[in-house]
């Protein structure tokens, strides 16, 4: 803590690079000894060349530092050489071009200038009278030798059919490929190969296993094997196109998460970093660990989001340091509970309170006989009362379990896990203990409404949203989030305060939306309903005073036979009981989510297909 957190003095930031660690001392994580270990079954494997290793890892799980480390091991062996191709920055054939030209410029001038003159052989005479020029230039840059090359190579392409031949020669006489072991080995680091286009991974594939697959070449390919199969990014592959994939990786190594100890260190370093472990207590780095999924760039994206957040956000403009960063805590944890904080809904009320009111009913009902004091049975017995729910003891066989079960049915479906959660209830109780906390949470509440949160935000709904594949699952929807990805979609959106739908109604229109129209009450809705039945319905729950009315509306439509599409509901508050009457309504889902909606409306898109 810092005697200046809650007085409104600020504490300096600094931002963390993303870079991926080259060298050893760098490595915080315990990479090198693995690195290491595969540097060193890359040499002992030299006579089993050609292969290609997988480095098979998910986002910021640390393939591009470990596949560096091991360049960083190779380069210290005679013999071996290594070279880098980032196929990201390349499109379709492109890409096939760039990668065997990136193998030609590590070969010798000598090597090139030989296969030049072979390739020229039998050409037509204009090619081989400009390659003898280039021949006879004398001592040419390796750069401007591999172009002609492959220009020669790849003249016609029927010429294509002899291209592996040649540089199966080239290879040979450069790496001095005696009877069965080369002398030299060429290792070919390929990495973020998952963050490629289709037509970008099949050409990379095609130069590796028809072009390059000659002895003296080993490839070591970094991505996550999950997103280059069928059901990923190449999910229009077919069967024979499948066989061909598996083909092209002999092994794999899977990089495993961080030791829990190591990278709770790691954490404490970051934090060092930047200067946020001067305003955060150390009792919430497991927790960080642990919601990070011990992912080392979700780790530095959330402290850099942090900094970002906290220097540049006016909305924080005289709250100390502390006060924020455990506002951004909240918010990145608990993103559902601090969306309630920011925008409750109408007559919502304030969830902290409400939220602090059932953990003192919750405790007074779990006591037992005797521990109760005086005034907390009425304590309980308003909060049942403002609710409409029985209260405890009211009906035969009641028990304080069953009483509580009641209750919570209206409560926000997170608030029972909430309870048991130290983490939360120790950053929730910190921030109100602060002196200008009322001020802070009215910020909050009256901060912009725009449902597609921030940068910051982006991370907690996306990131982490306290599930390890939820990250995965988006970054799949995010790579096919073509402007064709929702196939027309036409969506009726029923909210009486559509302004805060904006941003996610002009995402949902760049996704390929046939059409969104916009209906503020029932009336509206039912006119648009009546020109043109949508094939997605999305809708509030409350309007105005009408805490059913999403309910009600749909209800109606369906009785009454005039709608029999999609429902998705949208809502600042999910409850047990609203997600009960949802499935009642065979809606898609009720959500508070944004980037859950999205996935909702995607799947409406994929059952209308």
């Amino acid at each position: 803590m810092t005697d200046s957190a809650g007085s409104g003095e600020w504490t300096t930031f600094s931002l963390l690079n993303d870079e991926p660690v080259a060298a050893e001392p760098d490595d915080q994580l315990g990479a090198g000894l693995v690195a290491k270990r595969l540097a060193q079954l890359l040499l002992t494997s030299r006579a089993s060349t050609p292969f290609t290793l997988a480095v098979d890892a998910g986002w910021g799980m640390g393939k591009s530092s470990l596949m560096r480390l091991v360049d960083a091991e190779l380069q210290k062996e005679p013999g071996v050489h290594t070279v880098w191709y980032n196929a990201w920055t390349s499109t379709g054939a492109d890409a096939l071009e760039g990668l065997i030209k990136s193998v030609l410029m590590r070969f010798d001038r000598r090597v090139l200038r030989r296969g030049l003159r072979r390739a020229t052989d039998q050409r037509a005479l204009i090619r081989a009278a400009r390659a003898l020029l280039v021949l006879l230039a004398g001592p040419l840059g390796v750069s401007r030798l591999v172009d002609e090359l492959w220009s020669n190579l790849s003249a016609k392409p029927e010429a294509r059919n002899d291209m592996r031949d040649a540089i199966k020669d080239l290879t040979r006489e450069w790496a001095e490929t005696g009877e069965f072991t080369p002398r030299r080995m060429l290792v070919v680091f390929i990495d973020d190969l998952d963050r490629c286009s289709e037509e970008t991974v099949l050409a990379v594939c095609e130069a590796v296993k028809v072009y390059l697959d000659v002895p003296g070449l080993a490839f070591a390919i970094g991505g996550d094997r999950s997103a280059l199969g069928p059901n990923g990014l190449l999910r229009d592959l077919s069967p024979a196109g499948a066989a061909f994939m598996e083909k092209i990786f002999q092994t794999s190594y899977r990089v495993p998460a961080a030791d829990g100890r190591d990278f709770e260190a790691y954490i404490r370093r970051c934090m060092r970093a930047t200067g946020i472990h001067r305003v955060v207590d150390d009792e919430l780095v497991p927790l960080l660990a642990e919601r990070s999924g011990r992912n080392p760039r979700r780790v530095k994206r959330l402290l850099n989001g942090f900094v970002l957040e906290a220097t540049l956000n006016p909305m924080w403009a005289g709250f100390g340091s502390e006060a924020v960063i455990r506002t951004l805590l909240l918010q990145y944890f608990y993103a559902d509970f601090y969306r309630m904080m920011a925008d409750p809904g109408p007559g919502a009320g304030d969830v902290v309170a409400e939220f602090r009111r059932y953990r003192e009913v919750r405790r007074i009902l779990l006591a037992g006989p005797g521990a109760a004091v005086v005034g907390d049975d009425r304590k309980a017995q308003r909060m049942f009362e403002e609710y409409e729910v029985a209260p405890p003891h009211s009906l035969d066989q009641d028990t304080p379990v069953a009483a509580l079960a009641r209750l919570e049915q209206y409560l926000p479906s997170g608030f029972p896990a909430l309870t048991t959660d130290q983490a939360f209830i120790s950053l929730l109780d910190e921030l109100l203990r602060l002196p200008r906390s009322a001020e802070l949470l009215m910020a909050i509440r009256n901060g912009p409404k725009d449902r597609v949160p921030s940068t910051l935000s982006q991370l907690v709904d996306v990131e982490v949203n306290m599930e390890m594949d939820t990250a995965e699952e988006y970054a799949g929807l995010e790579r096919g989030a073509t402007p064709t990805r929702l196939g027309g979609l036409r969506i009726l959106w029923v909210d009486d305060r559509p302004e805060n739908n904006t941003d996610l109604v002009g995402l949902l229109m760049e996704w390929g939306a046939g059409e969104v129209d916009i209906a503020r009450n029932q009336e509206e809705a039912d006119r648009a309903i009546a020109a043109r039945p949508p094939d997605l319905l999305i809708s509030d729950v409350s309007r105005g005073r009408a805490a059913e009315a999403g309910f009600t509306y749909v209800e109606r439509l369906v009785r009454e036979g005039r709608y029999r599409g999609d429902v998705v509901f949208f809502t600042g508050r999910v409850t047990p009981a609203r997600e009960a009457r949802a499935r009642e309504l065979n809606a898609l889902g009720i959500t508070t989510d944004p980037y859950q909606l999205l996935r909702l409306v995607d799947e409406a898109a994929d059952r209308r297909r």
